[in-house]
């Protein structure tokens, strides 16, 4: 499957319409028509994008149908830091990522 039945099916999944999706993504809704066409244009980087935020899902997904594999797996408590660590004010944030910098390389043998 390629983009367009990807988008069809997260549209139809989502209940959104494309004048919808058009107000959410700020793509116009005949650019979004084309794209849902038979004989489809496919979307630029910008607007793939765009459409993708819109969704909540990856420019991957709409691409291929399928989303990237993290080698990591993120539950529990990782997940819950993430969450936290998300609404974090950025120097917070960098607090942390210097923290654990150095945390690792304490812990690193020399």
């Amino acid at each position: 499957m390629g983009f367009r039945e990807n988008l069809k099916d997260e549209m139809d999944y989502q209940d959104i319409s494309t004048r919808e999706l058009a107000e959410k993504s700020g793509v116009g809704k005949r650019t979004i028509d084309n794209y849902l066409m038979s004989n489809p244009q496919e979307p630029g980087v910008y607007n793939a994008i765009k459409i993708a935020q819109a969704l909540n899902v990856s420019v991957e997904y709409l691409v291929t149908g399928s989303e990237y594999k993290s080698p990591v797996t993120i539950t529990g408590e990782k997940l819950e830091f993430l969450s936290s660590f998300e609404h974090l004010q950025a120097d917070d944030r960098l607090l942390i990522v210097n923290l654990i910098k150095k945390l690792q390389h304490a812990t690193t043998p020399s």
